[in-house]
């Protein structure tokens, strides 16, 4: 794809955005929730337009956009909050393990928008370290029983299908113990299903569950059974761009705001944005925005090329923006003072979510396990 295709998609992204979805953030905000009509319904727009499932390769019916254009849709789409921003359908890479069944049967309408999926990996003792997994799948008759417990799951409760990742071998390997299971949603084995109330992302819901006894059919697992923690790592590359994404979209929308503010609001006789203190809040904000902006970038380029130096790339770019989205917020809320506290403004809202993308996909402190080691391994 050249650059003038690129720029289009990037535009055609931009204008929905601005134009649909951010109007509704207000609203959703208040509510912390999001009506499940409009949520489709935005949904077949955005697969009217192409876009929804950009990020899928063309073997499980993607559009198949190199690293350019995908990063284009990503910064755009990011501009908006977490819930309004997943009409976009960033859909798992793990969907290119369903075998020709699976891709017959599901495929169509996961790649519509029509029905959505979840995956479910956290568990109350078992985040970003999968080893301490305790959700059990034991073989039965056609099938396999799930048993445990999952929680902090995006939107579980609203998905028409979750990709459970459960033991199925306690003695092998981390790399050979975990399976991947397509569990409907309104299996009789899910049970309490709550929602978390959280600090920020508000209409994006967060749920918690627990698998008893849970009949899962033999054609329902996803790829081979030992095959999970593979299946996994497929999407994280792109899952820590995506989440990278999100917090430089949010601070440079802060940063934008801020510097729009400073430069009306008067003090000691002249705009904040001639006193020098404001001065070196919005340069350190321009300098950390442009800096993520080309540790993504980077990243996005090493997974395109598929190569293993991809992995702290991606590691880099997703600590590194997320620990400067909060930085970031922070300064742009400083220079608002007053305001920036208040609710009638999205400041604050910034501030909140922007606490979030340290923690999810990867904590920043595991992030830099993974960067410290490899360096010290050179």
């Amino acid at each position: 794809m050249n650059s003038e295709e690129i720029e289009l998609l990037r535009a055609t992204t931009r204008r929905f955005v601005r134009s649909r979805l951010v109007p509704l953030e207000e609203q959703i905000e208040a509510a912390d929730d999001v009506d499940e009509a409009l949520l489709a319904q935005l949904r077949s727009e955005v697969a009217a337009l192409g876009l929804y499932g950009f990020n899928l390769p063309e073997s499980i019916g993607g559009p198949g956009l190199n690293a350019a254009a995908k990063l284009a849709i990503l910064e755009e789409m990011t501009y908006t909050s977490v819930p309004l921003s997943e009409v976009f359908g960033h859909l798992p890479l793990s969907l290119g393990r369903c075998n020709a069944e699976q891709r017959e049967r599901l495929l169509p309408d996961f790649l519509s928008g029509k029905k959505i999926l979840t995956y479910a990996l956290t568990e109350p003792d078992a985040g970003s370290d999968l080893s301490n997994l305790r959700t059990r799948a034991e073989k039965a008759n056609g099938g396999w029983l799930l048993n445990g417990s999952k929680h902090f799951i995006s939107h579980a409760e609203t998905s028409n299908y979750i990709i459970v990742l459960a033991v199925t071998d306690t003695k092998a390997s981390l790399k050979r113990k975990l399976t991947t299971f397509i569990v409907e949603r309104d299996n009789p084995g899910i049970v309490g299903m709550t929602r978390y109330k959280k600090m920020g992302w508000r209409g994006y819901h967060l749920n918690g569950f627990s698998l008893e006894n849970c009949f899962v059919p033999d054609a329902d697992v996803l790829g081979e059974p030992g095959d999970g923690f593979m299946s996994m790592m497929e999407s994280i590359n792109h899952d820590r761009i995506l989440s990278a994404c999100r917090s430089t979209s949010l601070a440079g929308r802060a940063h934008e705001m801020s510097c729009n503010y400073a430069k009306e609001r008067s003090a000691f006789g002249t705009q904040l944005a001639n006193h020098q203190a404001i001065q070196f809040m919005v340069a350190d904000n321009d300098v950390e925005i442009e800096a993520a902006r080309l540790l993504i970038r980077r990243a996005a380029e090493l997974v395109e090329a598929d190569v293993p130096e991809a992995r702290i790339a991606t590691a880099r770019a997703k600590l590194y923006a997320s620990e400067m989205g909060c930085r970031v917020a922070d300064r742009a809320l400083q220079i608002f003072g007053g305001m920036g506290y208040m609710c009638e403004l999205p400041i604050e809202r910034f501030y909140r979510d922007a606490r979030a993308f340290r923690i999810g996909e990867g904590t920043s402190e595991m992030q830099r396990l993974q960067i410290a080691r490899n360096a010290l391994s050179a």
